[in-house]
């Protein structure tokens, strides 16, 4: 079975955080494949760089997290990437204020319903609840 992997899972495995101990347990049990759309490079590396910013995280220790990511990048996942359709269909979900989604999520969102994942990985309550809502009876998108 194949599990999408969010960028908040990701960041909990890299950085210590108070949710990383559980998703370190969590994500050794696996034994799904795991996906996570190519943004997730690009939303990984503003999480280091936000708590440096914020003081949460000293230089060599953003360093440490930045090479753990790309381990796991190399190692345990497959990157898919988003094409323009995707970033389509991520607007569509934006757009509706309902949903409560970020861009970021959006486009995780619409990434894991493309690659007809049947499993999410997410620390995030609104892109849960909003994964469960998103798919019509064929698998895709509703606009």
């Amino acid at each position: 079975m194949v599990c999408y992997v969010d960028t908040g899972v990701l960041v909990a495995l890299c950085v210590n955080e108070p949710k990383s101990e559980s998703v370190s347990r969590r994500y050794a049990r696996r034994k799904d494949k795991l996906v996570s759309s190519a943004w997730c490079v690009t939303e990984f590396a503003s999480a280091p760089g936000t708590k440096q910013r914020t003081g949460q995280l000293a230089t060599a220790e953003a360093r440490v997290a930045w090479q753990s990511f790309q381990r796991l990048c190399a190692n345990d996942r497959a990157l898919l990437s988003p094409d323009t359709d995707i970033f389509h269909k991520a607007a569509f979900l934006t757009l509706d204020a309902a949903t409560g989604l970020r861009a970021g999520d959006a486009l995780h969102l619409t990434s894991a319903v493309r690659a007809n994942v049947k499993r999410m990985a997410t620390l995030n309550d609104v892109f849960a609840r909003d994964a469960k809502h998103v798919r019509s009876p064929c698998g895709q998108l509703k606009q």
